[in-house]
């Protein structure tokens, strides 16, 4: 068993009553904009995260590997974890590297009964050269701050942690298959350790990184997928934390999703609102592509980032790519609100050109067709195809800065 991860509890805080600011006109609350500038749970300064402090423990007992050919995605783990430590008047505790082992927490400890967890999912590659390799590890530690800063956990000096991620990432390099398409998933996860029922902000907290090697996505390879439009169950709403990598947002999806698969689809494709904007693709950022009614150019098309969607590293990254490629091209890169019912209307003209998913775990996943109102709406792949041009071309550019093929400043290495 590991050792004991819990701080002694710290005294409960009197919950203060404060009067709901009103709006100009004094009839409603004023919205509180969380999702621009979130409130760190420590307001004083503390220690920070400090890499010179690493302990490191091997274990004795080395796993070993399994058939690149034999990888699930997320079910066999290397070695070792990372485990840091915060109570709220230290700070951040030494950082250790241990043996991956099971954590041990008081049934009261307020992750279990008040959903104060939060993580990131991220990427180590092995290139050419045997190096390892990050992809854009800064906007996965900006991201799991402003998702902490959200549920009253720590934040935390992200260079520091960034180190201390590179370094787990070579001591588990032996676990990444030499192969291409494959890599180390990286699980960066935060929880609210204090053990109290009381609704009150966390006064201890452990951040913690697990790695599984991991192979392509899909098992059946690179395929285009179909999805059922889903408008009786919301993933977010405007005001909530769709943007934010809580644990909370995921589990409430399993049920819609599993709905969808009976009924023949892989996954959801989430609408939102009486207009059914088209916002993600189950845990993915959308994008399309399609021809302009009344400009006839192109565009390649994605929800803006308005609270309700995820803001997503690989969904960055696309639109980088094609400001930088398509652009010169003829495209136009647009952010902006969707629906359905446009999306379905550029499908029956010959207007959509593709679609397609993108996130960590995939990269990009092609969209064959979408289910709804009863209608199959195809989303511009013939019979024979299973990925459009313009997510062949993602996929490629992608993987090329991911495993240095291409030197650029998104690949940082370990």
């Amino acid at each position: 068993m590991m050792r004991r991860l819990l701080p002694r509890c710290a005294p409960r805080a009197t919950a203060a009553f404060i009067a709901p600011r009103r709006s100009p006109l004094g009839l409603f609350p004023a919205a509180r904009q969380y999702s621009i500038s979130p409130e760190a749970a420590s307001e004083t300064k503390l220690q920070d995260i400090d890499p010179s402090k690493l302990v490191l423990t091997r274990t004795s007992k080395p796993k070993p590997l399994k058939k690149a050919e034999d990888l699930v995605f997320g079910a066999t783990f290397t070695d070792h974890m990372l485990t840091i430590e915060w109570d709220k008047t230290t700070g951040w505790h030494n950082p250790h590297i241990v043996p991956h082992q099971n954590l041990s927490l008081d049934p009261a400890s307020c992750v279990f009964h008040y959903a104060f967890e939060c993580f990131e999912g991220m990427k180590a590659y092995k290139d050419k050269a045997g190096q390892i390799r990050l992809f854009r590890p800064d906007r996965n530690m900006e991201r799991f701050n402003k998702s902490a800063a959200r549920i009253a956990l720590p934040n935390f000096d992200s260079k520091a942690l960034i180190d201390l991620v590179a370094k787990f990432a070579k001591l588990e390099s032996r676990f990444i298959p030499e192969e291409r398409g494959y890599s180390l998933y990286l699980r960066p996860t935060m929880i609210g350790t204090q053990k109290t029922l009381g609704v009150n902000p966390p006064g201890s907290a452990l951040l913690y990184i697990i790695a599984s090697p991991v192979g392509p996505y899909y098992p059946t390879g690179f395929k285009a997928v179909s999805l059922e439009a889903t408008d009786y169950a919301v993933r977010a709403w405007p005001g909530g934390v769709g943007d934010k990598k809580l644990g909370a947002n995921y589990a409430p999806c399993i049920v819609p999703q599993r709905e969808a698969m009976s009924r023949g689809f892989q996954q959801n494709l989430w609408l939102f609102g009486e207009e059914e904007y088209v916002t993600e693709v189950g845990t993915m950022n959308f994008f399309v592509a399609i021809q302009n009614k009344q400009t006839g150019q192109k565009e390649l098309i994605t929800a803006p980032l308005d609270g309700t969607i995820l803001e997503g590293v690989t969904r960055d990254s696309v639109l980088s790519l094609a400001r930088e490629r398509l652009a010169p091209e003829g495209w136009n890169i647009v952010e902006r609100k969707l629906t359905m019912a446009e999306l379905d209307e550029a499908a029956t003209e010959g207007r959509l050109v593709e679609a397609f998913g993108a996130g960590t775990a995939a990269i990009v996943s092609p969209v064959r067709a979408i289910s709804w109102k009863g209608k199959m709406v195809s989303c511009g792949l013939k019979d024979h195809e299973e990925s459009g041009e313009i997510t062949t071309k993602m996929k490629n550019w992608m993987e090329a800065r991911q495993y240095g093929d291409e030197e650029h400043e998104w690949s940082y290495v370990c």
